[in-house]
């Protein structure tokens, strides 16, 4: 899972044979070659390489950048990627992949490409365990045992048990065994990680001193020279400057299109507004290290305080659903019999009052001599008009219930290290976006809390740490869909967030990017086939 996040924020919770190619295969298909396209995004990422990242922003550079064994082609299905085939025992606990011969990595500045081995595979399984390397993916593979190479280009797994849908985890990014610094783990002070080298088909030129991501072509990409010669991912603190940057040609595509700027983009015809439908949930979460939190009644009675159908209408002009869960809604764990709270004072004062708390002469609800008083935290990369409406919102509906919030608008690299390194917030505000695994062990589960984890709140739970523990074990499809349906229903109950909602999402792009098909959740998959026309370059 990733923050958009947030956007989750935020990050990536989960993903999800073998003829069709997840890219062009050649640039040889009667499209030109060249140009080159500047998109907008909302903040800039703090690493770049696909271990240590948290973010939207660089889930989307390493899709750029990197390379997985497989891949996911705009049909869901998982085709070749580094591995050209793969074998699976008849007990489902080994795999064994086969690489392509031919695939280079990305040659640093005076040297030659280093060929694409074996031993980069096992390196970066290796990396991504070690106990001292930070980063949300160690819970998705704990199922495998061991990685080990077996030739040059032939790679094993052996599981610590057959799981539902393994292939699919095999997604995974591989990064080059002479890449970090440390070779046992992977820091996040790392050069390796604000400077990777990958395989994939761009790859990376600089990030210069106001934050650009400059990545060109890949003359030698396993699967065919990308038609756009250069791809610069440019950071912006604001929506609406953004939105201008691209009304006046300053950039050519916005990957998240403000709600209150989709007419504009509609009535213009220099530019395509184009939806895509990412399993993504925005949601406030709770720091339940503060003892004001830590009681579900306080946290419920939040859920209950803030209208979020009145706000999803007026300030995203009813794009999007609002939701009762962990799940995305689309997503197949979502548990639909799970009604989403409904806006009601009168309960979420009760609620308050049954914690501990009564009235204060100003207002605001006092328990055992403190204030209800609490900090929320907002990412500067968030700071959009209808951000700040929804941030506003909600402490207005608080105050109406006794709860007094104080919102502190930060840089977003300093957000993030208050939100996820320090633990230094009350309340903060974020999306996630998911693959289609809905793997929610990285968000909830007790073993996940820590610097740099995703379980940010500290939440912990025995029994939801036993479902989860549960799910995972689970070969059974409709089994694991009953158990998250558990989930969904005690973690509304529960309520470490006060989930919101999930939008439509929509990209703009000038009209002179064409064949645009966009990956739900890792947006560039496909980019390497997009091209502009000769006399637009």
């Amino acid at each position: 899972m990733r923050l958009i996040k947030i956007t989750i924020l935020f990050l990536i919770p989960v993903c999800m044979g073998l003829i069709t190619s997840a890219h062009a295969t050649s640039s040889n298909d009667g499209r030109p070659v060249g140009g080159m396209l500047n998109y907008g995004e909302y903040g800039r990422p703090a690493t770049i390489d696909p271990i240590t990242s948290n973010d939207m922003i660089a889930l989307r550079i390493s899709e750029l950048l990197f390379n997985g064994l497989v891949g996911i082609n705009a049909k869901q299905e998982i085709v070749p990627e580094l591995a050209q085939k793969w074998d699976v025992s008849p007990d489902g606990s080994v795999y064994t992949f086969y690489l392509r011969p031919d695939v280079k990595w990305h040659p640093r500045p005076g040297e030659e490409a280093k060929p694409f081995t074996a031993n980069d595979v096992v390196f970066t399984y290796n990396i991504m365990m070690h106990p001292k390397t930070v980063t949300s993916l160690k819970v998705r593979y704990e199922f495998i045992q061991e990685a080990k190479k077996i030739d040059e280009h032939t790679v094993q797994f052996i599981l610590k048990r057959p799981i539902l849908n393994a292939l699919a985890k095999f997604t995974f990014k591989i990064i080059p065994e002479f890449g970090p610094q440390n070779s046992l783990y992977l820091r996040r002070d790392d050069p390796f990680v604000r400077n990777p080298v990958g395989t994939g088909p761009y790859r990376l030129v600089e990030t210069t001193a106001n934050g650009e991501v400059v990545m060109e072509a890949n003359q030698s990409y396993f699967m065919g020279r990308p038609h756009i010669d250069k791809f610069v991912a440019k950071p912006f603190a604001d929506q609406n400057i953004m939105n201008q940057a691209l009304m006046f040609n300053s950039i050519d595509m916005t990957v998240l299109v403000n709600p209150r700027d989709i007419p504009e983009l509609q009535g213009d015809k220099r530019y395509v507004l184009q939806p895509y439908n990412a399993l993504s949930y925005a949601f406030f979460g709770y720091n339940t290290r503060n003892p004001l939190l830590v009681d579900k009644r306080v946290r419920k009675a939040f859920t209950l305080a803030i209208n979020r159908e009145e706000m999803l209408d007026s300030f995203f002009n009813s794009r999007g659903t609002v939701i009762s869960g962990p799940f995305a809604p689309g997503s197949w764990a979502y548990n639909l019999d799970v009604r989403p709270d409904p806006y009601d004072t009168d309960r979420a004062r009760a609620l308050l009052q049954e914690a501990g708390f009564s009235q204060g002469d100003d207002g605001i609800m006092v328990k055992d001599g403190k204030r209800l008083s609490l900090s929320l935290k907002v990412p500067i990369a968030k700071e959009s008009e209808a951000t700040k409406r929804v941030v506003l919102a909600f402490k207005n509906y608080l105050k109406k219930v006794g709860a007094e919030v104080n919102v502190e608008f930060m840089e977003w690299q300093a957000w993030k290290e208050a939100v996820f390194q320090n633990h230094e917030f009350d309340i903060m505000f974020a999306s996630w976006v998911f693959d289609d695994s809905a793997d929610i062990s990285s968000l909830f589960h007790s073993a996940e809390i820590g610097p740099w984890k995703n379980n940010f709140g500290a939440y912990s739970n025995p029994e939801i740490d036993g479902l989860i523990a549960e799910a995972k074990l689970s070969l059974d499809h409709e089994k694991k869909r009953t158990i998250y349906r558990k989930l969904h229903a005690m973690l509304s109950e529960e309520s470490p967030y006060t989930f919101l909602w999930t939008l439509t999402n929509y990209a703009g792009y000038n009209k002179k990017i064409r064949h645009v098909n966009i990956h739900p959740y890792k947006f560039f998959t496909f980019a390497d086939s997009w091209y502009i026309p000769e006399g637009k370059q």
